[in-house]
C-alpha cells in the first residue's frame, strides 16, 4: 500500500464540515463590516519583498516572509500582512478616492511560522481600516467593530477583552527616562516579549538588547502604572469616545500592549482572552500614519486592525459557539433513480425542481432504493422523490420523508409546490 503524500508542513486541508466554518466567519465578518459602512476590497497574493521591508520590521521581512526570485530576478513574497497593500493601493490613486476609507477584507496570508496550535504557515485573516482621519474617535471606530464582531459570535467581556495603550504616550515615558529616539523600537520589542517569557528570561532578553538595569526599572515602573493613560489627551478621549458607544466592559487600559510591527504610530489595541494561565491574542490593530508616505504616497492618517481564524476559532469551540448545523448538506431533496430505463427521467426532474428554486442531490446511478434512501439518510436528505414507470406513465411523482416514513404522489406540475409543502411540514415538526 502507497504511502498518502501529506499536505506541506503549516497549511490545512478544508473539508466540507470545516469549508463550513470558515464560510460562516467570513459571512459574519462581512455582515459586521457593512453595517459599519466599510466596503470589502482585495489585493494581490503576490508582492514586491521592497513593500514589506519599508515598514513592516525586520523579522517579519528575514524571518517570516516566504520570499522567492521570479524569472526576472526580482523578489517576490506570498504576502505575510494586508496593511502594506492597502497603503500601497491607496498612494496609488490618492487624489481620486473619496475619504475617509473604510475598506474590509477577508483572505489567506503566508508566514513561515513554526506550526503550533492557532498558528499555521498559511491563514485566512481580516482586516479593516479606516483611512483619512486622525483622531482617537476613529480609533475608538475600530475597537467598537472588534467588540460587534464578539457580540455577533456570542463573546462576551467575561471571555475576551480589548488592551489599548498609545505609542506616543509610551514615547514620552520612554523620552523621560533618557532613552533615545533611535532605541525606542528596541524597547518595543522587549515590552512586545514581556507575556510571551518568564520574568528572568526577560530580563535576559533586555540584557541581550543591551538596555541597561537603570532603565530596565523605570521600564516595569511604566509597565505596571495602569493609570498612566490619565496623561494623554488621546486616551481620555479614546476612552470617552468607546464610553459612548458603550465599550466599557469590553475596553480596558494595558502599558504593555505595544505591538510588534514598526509601522504602528499612535493607538494600539489587541484583543486577548480573558480567562486562562494563558491568555491568547485574538486580534490586534492600531494607528499608522506614516504608511502611505512609506510606499510612496502622500502623509495619510490611517487605523486599523487584523484577525487571523485559527485562534478566533479555536476560542469559538471552546465556548461552544460555533453553529452545529454548519455543515449540513445543501440538498433538501434527493431524486431517485428506479433503473437505468427511468434515468432521464429523473434526470429531467431534478432540472426541472431546480429551475424552481429548489436545492436537488439527483444519485448519479440506478441502484436499489434502499441504497439511495440510506444514501440520502447519511447526508441529512430530508424527501426522496421515487419516479418509476408507473409514476412516469401517470405523470405523477412519488415523495417520501425519510425520517417519518411519510409518503404522498402528486402530480408532476405541482412537484415543487407539494415538495416545499412538506419541507414546511418537516421543520414544523
Amino acid at each position: 500500500m502507497k504511502t498518502p503524500i501529506l499536505p506541506v508542513k503549516g497549511t490545512r486541508d478544508f473539508y466540507p464540515e470545516d469549508m463550513a466554518v470558515r464560510t460562516w466567519l467570513h459571512k459574519t465578518v462581512r455582515k459586521v463590516s457593512e453595517s459599519f459602512g466599510y466596503q470589502e476590497w482585495e489585493g494581490p497574493f503576490l508582492e514586491s519583498i521592497d513593500l514589506y521591508a519599508a515598514k513592516s520590521g525586520e523579522e517579519l521581512v528575514n524571518q517570516q516572509s516566504y520570499v522567492f526570485p521570479d524569472r526576472d530576478g526580482d523578489l517576490i513574497t506570498l504576502r505575510p500582512e494586508l496593511t502594506p497593500t492597502l497603503a500601497r493601493m491607496v498612494a496609488k490613486r490618492q487624489q481620486q478616492l473619496v475619504y475617509p476609507l473604510r475598506w474590509w477584507s477577508f483572505g489567506p496570508f503566508w508566514r513561515y511560522e513554526r506550526p503550533q496550535k492557532g498558528r499555521s504557515r498559511e491563514f485566512f485573516q481580516w482586516n479593516i481600516d479606516l483611512v483619512g482621519v486622525n483622531s482617537p474617535e476613529a480609533d475608538a471606530e475600530i475597537v467598537a467593530i472588534v467588540a460587534s464582531f464578539f457580540s455577533e459570535v456570542g463573546l462576551s467581556p467575561a471571555q475576551v477583552n480589548i488592551h489599548v495603550n498609545d505609542r506616543r504616550l509610551v514615547d514620552s515615558e520612554l523620552n523621560s527616562l533618557d532613552v533615545p529616539a533611535t532605541n525606542h523600537p528596541v524597547i518595543y520589542r522587549l515590552i512586545d516579549r514581556r507575556d510571551k517569557l518568564r520574568e528572568a528570561e526577560w530580563e535576559t532578553y533586555a540584557q541581550e538588547l543591551g538596555v541597561d538595569t537603570q532603565t530596565l526599572t523605570g521600564l516595569k515602573a511604566l509597565l505596571a502604572n495602569d493609570q498612566l493613560w490619565k496623561k494623554s489627551d488621546q486616551l481620555i478621549r479614546f476612552f470617552n469616545a468607546t464610553e459612548a458607544m458603550g465599550l466599557s466592559d469590553w475596553v480596558l487600559y494595558d502599558p504593555g500592549i505595544i505591538r510588534g510591527l514598526d509601522y504602528y504610530t499612535g493607538v494600539v489595541f489587541e484583543a486577548q482572552e480573558a480567562v486562562g494561565d494563558i491568555r491568547r491574542a485574538v486580534l490586534g490593530g492600531g494607528r499608522y500614519d506614516n504608511l502611505m508616505e512609506a510606499v510612496g504616497g502622500e502623509p495619510l492618517p490611517a487605523t486599523g486592525f487584523a484577525m487571523g481564524d485559527m485562534v478566533i476559532s479555536l476560542i469559538l469551540q471552546k465556548h461552544g459557539l460555533v453553529p452545529s448545523s454548519l455543515a449540513s448538506y445543501p440538498a433538501s431533496v434527493l431524486v431517485t433513480v428506479f433503473d437505468i430505463d427511468t434515468q432521464p427521467a429523473s434526470l429531467a426532474l431534478a432540472t426541472e425542481l431546480r429551475r424552481s428554486g429548489l436545492s436537488v442531490d439527483c444519485f448519479p446511478e440506478a441502484a436499489k432504493l434502499g441504497k439511495q434512501f440510506k444514501y440520502a439518510d447519511r447526508r441529512g436528505i430530508r424527501l426522496a422523490i421515487v419516479l418509476g414507470s408507473d409514476e412516469i406513465h401517470n405523470n405523477l411523482v412519488s415523495i417520501k420523508d425519510l425520517r417519518t416514513g411519510a409518503q404522498q404522489t402528486a402530480p408532476r406540475t405541482e412537484a415543487a409546490a407539494a415538495i416545499r409543502q412538506m419541507l414546511v411540514t418537516a421543520q414544523q415538526n
